[in-house]
């Protein structure tokens, strides 16, 4: 058999082996990957809390030592006398800015109009004693459980 030269190629056989375990190790690694991207939604989230209520924290101790409201308004938490940061948007809705919200949508930390705004905030500086809620406005469930064993609401950070 002169002139005729064998190709060598993978069997149907081989194929489908490799694209079983290419499928198991998929299944086994998307997984890990989605909860890595939900984690770092809430710890996103928990930070960007955690900078604002530090600087109102720092705004009420110089205002009250000022003999000022102790709690800033709306305005000034957004306008840059409070925040020495841009408020970065909800992580988990992808919304910016922040509106204010009753005293009874504060308590029990209610979702008001998602799409317009991805934070919520209440003050009540003639309240005894004065009283501020700011709070991230999403439904969503956040990778952080609670003492019962489920996960907190963004809202609940």
């Amino acid at each position: 058999m002169k002139g005729f030269k064998m190709h060598k190629a993978f069997s149907l056989v081989e194929i489908l082996i490799v694209v079983v375990i290419l499928g198991i190790l998929a299944a086994i690694a998307l997984p890990k990957f989605a909860g890595a991207s939900d984690d770092a939604r809430t710890a996103a989230t928990q930070s960007t809390l955690a900078g604002v209520r530090s600087s109102i924290a720092a705004y009420r101790t110089s205002a009250v030592i000022n003999g000022g409201a102790p709690y800033p308004t709306l305005s000034a938490l957004t306008d840059g006398t409070v925040l020495k940061f841009e408020l970065p948007a909800n992580p988990y809705s992808g919304v910016e800015g922040v509106q204010a919200v009753t005293e009874g949508q504060a308590e029990v930390r209610a979702v008001v109009s998602p799409t317009s705004a991805g934070w919520n905030y209440f003050v009540d500086n003639n309240a005894t004693p004065p009283v501020v809620v700011f709070y991230a406005n999403c439904e969503d469930d956040s990778t952080l459980q609670d003492v019962t064993g489920g996960f907190k609401g963004v809202n609940e950070l």
